[in-house]
């Protein structure tokens, strides 16, 4: 299949494919004749690979590693395991920062009225407050 075709199977752009192929993520395809790069069944494997653990937020770097990892048959699993222990860790830290912020500007909302002068805005006065 060409590009386009692998594009609409994987729901993945064409740059984007493009952009795999430069930093190694997907392997560069085989050419046609014509020149037209040609792609098969691993392909679109590999990008709905790459596509669902992009969703669980690895970075690509990450998603090279795992990929070389899975196609060594025999190979410990504990250093996928490490690697997805890593980025929940990541997660981890994210929500209890987002937790955080949430909190903060809940309270920094119901603190405020909504009508009167800016002056008087406790939202504003916080954001203004020198830390001491």
């Amino acid at each position: 299949m060409q590009i386009g075709q692998l594009a609409k199977r994987t729901h993945v752009p064409i740059d984007t494919i493009r952009y795999y192929e430069s930093h190694g993520i997907l392997p560069a395809p085989a050419r046609l004749n014509s020149g037209y790069r040609s792609y098969g069944d691993a392909d679109v494997a590999r990008l709905h690979f790459v596509r669902r653990a992009k969703a669980l937020g690895f970075t690509l770097r990450e998603i090279s590693e795992l990929l070389q990892l899975s196609g060594r048959s025999g190979e410990d699993m504990a250093g996928v395991r490490g690697s997805a222990a890593a980025r929940l860790a990541d997660v981890e830290r994210k929500l209890d920062e987002l937790t955080r912020i949430r909190d903060g500007l809940r309270q920094l909302v119901t603190a405020c009225p909504g009508h009167g002068g800016v002056e008087n805005c406790p939202i504003l006065g916080a954001l203004l407050k020198e830390d001491a």
